[in-house]
Order: C-alpha cells, then sequence, then structure tokens
C-alpha cells in the first residue's frame, strides 16, 4: 500500500527508478548486487511504500550514471524555462534531514544545474561516489558553517566561502555549528 504522506516527487521519482531499470532489462537481484541495496528495499522504492535515503539514491545514480538532480528533474512531466520558488521540487533525507531543493528549472540535456541544501547543525551526509565521474561542482556556503571532505583533503566553510572541485570518488559534508548550513551547488556536468 502507498502512503497517502508520499510527495509527487517523491511518487515521480520511484517511477523513474522502477523505469530506469526496466529500460536496462535488469531484475531486482541484479541492481541490488551492483548498489548493495537489498532486493526488498529497492521493490519497496519502486513501489514508493519507502522513502529513500540520500546514500541510497547515490548509490543508485551512480549504477544509472545520473545525477540526483537529474533523477529528479526528469521525473517532471515539462521543461519550463523559468520555475516560481513555490514550485521548485525539494527532497529531505529520512535520517539526517539533509534538504536538498532543486532551483534549476528542470530539463533534459542540460549541462549544468544549481540546488540548494540543508543540512542540519550535527547532520553528516556522505556520498560512497560520484553519479558521474569528473562532476564539477562549485559549492557556495550561505548561512552557518560546514566541513567538506573530497578526494580525502578536508575543507572547512564559513558563509562566504566557496568551494570548487571535481567529483571523482566519495564526498562528506558536516554541519558542526551552531545552526543548520545552508549551500548552494552549482554542478557542471564533464
Amino acid at each position: 500500500m502507498v502512503s497517502t504522506n508520499v510527495t509527487s516527487i517523491e511518487r515521480r521519482v520511484a517511477q523513474r527508478l522502477a523505469a530506469l531499470r526496466a529500460e536496462r532489462g535488469w531484475s531486482l537481484e541484479d541492481l541490488a548486487q551492483q548498489t548493495g541495496i537489498s532486493r526488498p528495499t529497492l521493490s519497496r522504492l519502486e513501489r514508493c511504500e519507502l522513502s529513500p535515503t540520500a546514500s541510497m539514491l547515490c548509490r543508485l545514480c551512480i549504477v544509472y550514471g545520473w545525477t540526483l538532480s537529474r533523477l529528479m528533474a526528469d521525473a517532471e512531466s515539462s521543461s519550463p524555462q523559468h520555475i516560481q520558488a513555490s514550485d521548485q521540487e525539494s527532497w529531505t533525507d529520512p535520517d539526517t534531514g539533509y534538504r536538498r531543493r532543486i532551483v534549476s528549472p528542470p530539463g533534459p540535456g542540460l549541462l549544468g544545474e544549481l540546488v540548494e541544501i540543508r543540512l542540519p547543525r550535527g547532520a553528516c551526509a556522505s556520498f560512497d561516489d560520484s553519479p558521474v565521474p569528473g562532476l564539477e561542482h562549485h559549492l557556495w556556503l550561505l548561512e552557518g558553517t560546514l566541513e567538506v571532505e573530497v578526494g580525502g583533503t578536508q575543507f572547512r566553510l564559513n558563509p562566504g566561502d566557496c568551494l570548487r572541485y571535481q567529483l571523482d570518488g566519495p564526498s562528506r559534508y558536516c554541519c558542526k555549528g551552531r545552526r543548520d548550513a545552508r549551500y548552494l551547488i552549482a554542478l557542471m556536468r564533464p
């Protein structure tokens, strides 16, 4: 049974995940082996009975070669040039409270995306790999403090700081300050 608390973006992402797997002709077991996510969990994700964590979505995006923002944008039915703030889709990781809002209007084939992230005080978000090797990030911290680890190098950011990096492996973002961290990431596909 699908939960009545499911947001429209969660429903569309679940449908898109099922379609991506079907397009490749993979069984749930095939996908489970590639992602390390159990077959029953994948089944529940695709039926929108379970809200995925950031880690799960990252592992799925890696297998499909997509960014999380592209997955969410691809679930959209149209490609507007302008999107009002009230219509921008957001998603919250149920484990950490990590909130990701897609600022850019959705559109297939675009090379750049802009996302806003809010990471609660004391929370960390870790990603095992880049969904697209060589994905360029420009991270601009707006509020709070943020510790970022990319490619084995650690950075501590304060409001107004900007960090540019190419994502080719694991990354970790931690908010250890007294208030939530809020930042924008401009993503550029290689």
